[in-house]
């Protein structure tokens, strides 16, 4: 099991890491004693569904929290890989974000509210938890695509892991999708649907997708959406979007779509791109 305790500096980006996480197949808790950490792990693993678990603790938990050193000690003890990372960023850029939210620092009261202060007292708690992190991220001048980058290149075999390509046909007589990031139409290809034999299938199957791709404009169109779209997926990736939904419509969406749909299925996942596909209209009459 794949174990990562998140912590660091009040405002430093804790949650955006999470998100980030979650999206590339992490179980995530946030602000969990330190205490509790060890027992609730020893349940993660006995749960062969549960490979990968991400913990936020800090600051928040007060006293509670600086029992984190012996927590890691008991996870090594039970066999349990876990690493820590430690978020932090500027003390200015921190200043910055908490006038902007306009939130209250776990260390307000301590130092009198005075964010600085604050911001002082907890990056001297937290030295020597920082001293002994697995990871350090500054997100001082990262985006948020930058942070979930980074995240995936710490815990993914290739940033593009992260995100997940959702190719889908539709009919443009039902209305185009409203979740689709990239449509493409491509009703001006030849329809199979004025083929008697062909009429009542799908793209899905192999008699259609022969007669859709036999003609030159439908093979030339193929290469340049493929060209196309392995140009933008890894601009994508760098923005950290974690899900790609791609669209193709035909007047149906039962022939021309679901071909071209399937095909590019086809040829992201050789790219090695997890993908799914979705035939929203194939199957209406």
């Amino acid at each position: 099991m794949e174990f990562v305790i998140v912590t660091g500096l009040s405002g430093s980006g804790k949650s955006s890491v999470m998100k980030a996480l979650e999206d590339i197949g992490f179980f995530c808790i946030d602000n969990m004693p330190p205490q509790l950490i060890p027992d609730f792990a020893a349940m993660c693993n006995e749960n062969a569904e549960i490979t990968k678990v991400a913990i936020v603790t800090d600051i928040r938990g007060g006293a509670m929290f600086f029992k984190l050193e012996e927590c890691i000690t008991k996870l090594h003890i039970c066999g349990i890989d876990v690493k820590v990372l430690f978020l932090e960023a500027s003390r200015e850029v921190l200043m910055k974000r908490y006038k902007e939210t306009r939130r209250k620092h776990p260390l307000d009261e301590v130092s009198g509210g005075d964010i600085g202060k604050a911001i002082d007292a907890e990056a001297e708690l937290l030295s020597k938890i920082r001293l002994n992190a697995d990871y350090i991220i500054d997100s001082t001048m990262l985006s948020t695509g930058q942070l979930k980058e980074q995240i995936a290149g710490l815990f993914l075999e290739k940033a593009s892991d992260g995100m997940i390509v959702s190719c889908m046909s539709f009919g443009f007589k039902y209305g185009s999708p409203q979740e689709a990031d990239l449509v493409f139409d491509v009703r001006c290809l030849p329809n199979p649907f004025y083929v008697p034999e062909l009429k009542h299938k799908t793209g899905l199957e192999k008699e259609v997708q022969d007669y859709v791709m036999s003609f030159p404009q439908s093979q030339e169109l193929r290469d340049k959406l493929f060209d196309l779209i392995s140009f933008l997926i890894p601009h994508y990736v760098t923005e950290g979007k974690s899900r790609l939904v791609i669209a193709f419509g035909c007047t149906g969406g039962k022939h021309r779509s679901v071909t071209f749909a399937e095909l590019t299925a086809a040829y992201l996942r050789e790219k090695g791109l997890r993908v799914r596909t979705l035939h929203r209209d194939a199957e209406k009459k």
